[in-house]
């Protein structure tokens, strides 16, 4: 393999103007694709085959296109003590529902104080109605919203309290904005201090901004033909800055690396990409892999969102071994700093030094204290980790994501729950479908309203040819609370017990799909779990062949793993330091973001497990003792390894204080799954527990020697460089 990209690295070189030609068109290609041929994202997160899911798809049918339309509830309460159904005040709810069913988009609005269908508190201070668009949420468009708040203003104007929640009401994710801003600045200013050059950390944050802009677009493309979720763009921009940004800088450090040692620039960025580009391709795979493993959950939205992003990585690890290698050609020994490049070309009879033997600098220091104190090491280490893990035992998800505390969705939900019950806020849908529905849906009705938790159970509504009918049905307890998830369970249990009657009852409704999403989410955690474990030790049995090495690795992620959801729960869902990070609304995290994380995590783990316990190997190859290994591994991959996390913790972090409201507890906990992985595992427990387990960390039994080994060290690169300087001199003495 490091043969392989060493060709590859000197051809981009040799041709770089073509290598940069072909990666202009690639980028303008995607552009014009996803300025023609984009579709929308959308919000909605259903599993095909499930009970919630066929029987929205069943009503969509039943009761025409516009029964699913994206939906809105406008509450409207009286002032003071007044009742909203005094005459003055009914007056103006009626002006609000004409409003509302005047307004472009909006299919229906129910009258609340309609006898037929009330929809008035048992208090008769508040009543709301149900505004339903044509479109799907993604498709209302801005002004459609900004007209829907207007109407808002007119019933402020008539003394009502008027707020409003629903998707309908919520603006759809976009990419772009102050985000992604801040960790490109922050992730330049390290890469100016790690380089000691603006142009060399300029030339890195440009290639890493095109393997992003291309792969983005590319997602952004793809909309015109799949189904894809608002928060996958910006994942992949968060993921696709992060290693982009990385890989490039590991080739461009090994680049430096090379020149310093005498190398022209050609040979020099060909060493470059078949050594340091052997463990960007090692560390890209495993990202992808882990990635396109989240299809294990057998959930198509998530199975395409891992899709997105692993092709990101991959734009990203192709912009690493070609576009990189071209750009070093053209710059040459200009990425070094001034002074280097003096030293460099023997100007005041100077040279450049080489690192010193003894292993003084902040770096040697560090690996000197760990190895030396392994044990208080290896324990402060797993306690300070376990111990920001606790939390993670009270982790709760749901796909209801709660609206900021000042927004008038927040401001909505709290007079429903407060005038009408928790439940309102989530309503379950029982749909009776086939002969005799409307019959069987009445009894259904009086079966589920004795069902306790149940608060009420509307009449049956059927549809217009009585082959269907729907019952309404409010729990007693929030959409997110154990006990309406129970309730969900408890009507089906009780539905299916009921003799045939050539009809069949479906619980579904957004409370009932986000049940039914979780509950699969969290049966898919653990084996996908178990299967990036597993991944991990057979890559790094591979990597490394050993057995201890991967053991070592796996337990150090596992930490990580731990601590970051630990953190993500203290702070976004019991609240701790929430205004540090500007949590908008704390509660349960949403359904996706613990198996994303640990999918990301684990592929960015790896990166850094292989980049540092790489360079420790290729010491002790060498014949370095087990501790002096350590050692010198350490102090040659450390300073990058440092730099790569901190950029990473920028660009995800960048997006916690003023990102979106789903992105935010996924970037936290990334965030510091990075600090903790980077700086706690990989600098401390790792280089303890190797300096501990000595000669036996490198042993391989005898039965898995067969095993191929994948040369990220670039070894088969000095053994074929090697041949070639031997048969170079033997033809000379000849």
């Amino acid at each position: 393999m490091a043969t392989f990209l060493h060709r590859l690295g000197l051809g981009a070189v040799r041709h770089r103007l073509a290598v940069l030609g072909v990666w202009v068109l690639v980028l303008l290609g995607t552009g014009v694709g996803a300025a023609t041929l984009a579709g929308s994202t959308v919000n909605t997160f259903e599993i095909p085959g499930q009970e919630s899911t066929t029987a929205l798809g069943l009503i969509d049918e039943r009761f025409g296109g516009g029964a699913t339309g994206a939906s809105a509830q406008v509450v409207l309460q009286a002032p003071g003590d007044e009742l909203v159904t005094a005459p003055e005040n009914a007056l103006a709810v009626g002006a609000v529902v004409a409003g509302l069913r005047g307004l472009e988009g909006v299919a229906a609005a129910t009258d609340p104080l309609d006898p037929a269908a009330p929809a008035v508190s048992p208090d008769q201070r508040a009543a709301y109605s149900t505004v339903t668009y044509a479109a799907q949420a993604p498709d209302v468009t801005d002004a459609q919203r900004e007209d829907l708040l207007a109407v808002l203003d007119g019933a402020r104007a008539a003394g009502l309290t008027a707020e409003v929640t629903g998707e309908a009401s919520q603006a759809v994710s976009e990419v772009g904005g102050a985000s992604e801003a801040i960790g490109v600045v922050v992730a330049l200013v390290v890469l100016a201090v790690t380089y000691g050059s603006l142009l060399a950390a300029g030339m890195n944050l440009l290639t890493a901004l095109v393997g992003v802009a291309t792969g983005t677009l590319g997602i952004t493309l793809l909309t015109g033909f799949v189904d894809l979720q608002s928060t996958t763009p910006i994942l992949a921009v968060m993921l696709g800055l992060a290693v982009g940004i990385d890989y490039a800088l590991f080739i461009v450090t090994r680049f430096r690396h090379e020149l310093v040692a005498g190398r022209d620039v050609p040979e020099a960025a060909a060493t470059a990409v078949g050594t340091a580009g052997s463990a960007v391709l090692t560390a890209g795979l495993t990202v992808v892999i882990a990635l396109a493993g989240l299809s294990v959950a057998g959930i198509p939205f998530l199975t395409e969102m891992g899709l997105a992003a692993a092709a990101t990585v991959v734009v990203a690890v192709l912009v690493a071994l070609t576009l990189v290698p071209a750009a070093l050609g053209l710059l040459g020994t200009r990425v070094l700093p001034r002074r280097a490049r003096r030293a460099l070309e023997h100007r005041g009879g100077q040279h450049v030094a080489p690192p010193s033997p003894d292993g003084r600098g902040f770096f040697s220091g560090w690996a000197r204290t760990v190895t030396g104190r392994r044990w208080p090491s290896l324990l402060a280490a797993a306690v300070v980790l376990g111990a920001v893990a606790v939390p993670v035992f009270s982790l709760r998800t749901t796909l209801n994501q709660l609206p900021p505390d000042d927004s008038t969705q927040a401001r909505a939900t709290a007079i429903l729950s407060e005038r009408f019950g928790p439940g309102v806020t989530g309503p379950l849908l029982v749909l009776v479908d086939g002969t005799g529905a409307p019959q069987r849906a009445a009894q259904v009705q009086q079966e589920v309203a004795a069902l306790p938790g149940v608060a009420l159970a509307a009449p049956a509504q059927p549809n217009a040819d009585g082959t269907a009918a729907l019952v309404t049905v409010v729990p007693t307890t929030g959409p997110d609370e154990q006990a309406t998830r129970d309730l969900v369970q408890g009507i089906r249990d009780r539905l299916a017990d009921d003799p045939g009657t050539g009809s069949r009852a479906y619980v579904t409704g957004s409370t009932a799909v986000s049940v039914d999403v979780s509950q699969t989410l969290d049966e898919a955690l653990p084996l996908y779990l178990v299967l990036v474990v597993g991944l991990a030790l057979v890559l790094l049995v591979l990597v490394f062949r050993s057995l201890l090495v991967p053991l070592v690795g796996v337990l150090g992620f596992l930490l990580t793993i731990g601590s970051s959801l630990g953190a993500t729960v203290a702070v976004f869902q019991w609240g701790w330091l929430k205004d540090v990070v500007q949590a908008e609304a704390t509660g349960p995290l949403l359904s996706l973001a613990p198996i994303i994380v640990v999918g990301i995590l684990f592929g960015l783990a790896m990166d850094y497990q292989v980049f540092l316990v790489s360079r420790m190997h290729e010491a002790h190859a060498h014949g370095a003792e087990p501790v002096a290994a350590v050692r010198t591994g350490f102090r040659q991959a450390a300073p990058v390894v440092v730099a790569a996390a901190a950029i990473m913790f920028a660009v995800f972090a960048g997006f916690v204080p003023h990102g979106d409201a789903t992105i935010k507890p996924i970037a936290f906990a990334l965030a510091i799954g990075i600090l903790a992985d980077a700086v706690v595992v990989r600098m401390v427990l790792v280089p303890a527990a190797l300096s501990l387990l000595g000669r036996s960390a490198w042993w391989l039994p005898r039965w898995l020697r067969w095993l191929p080994a994948l040369d990220v060290e670039g070894t088969g690169l000095e053994r074929a460089r090697g041949s070639r300087a031997g048969g170079a001199h033997a033809s000379a003495a000849t």
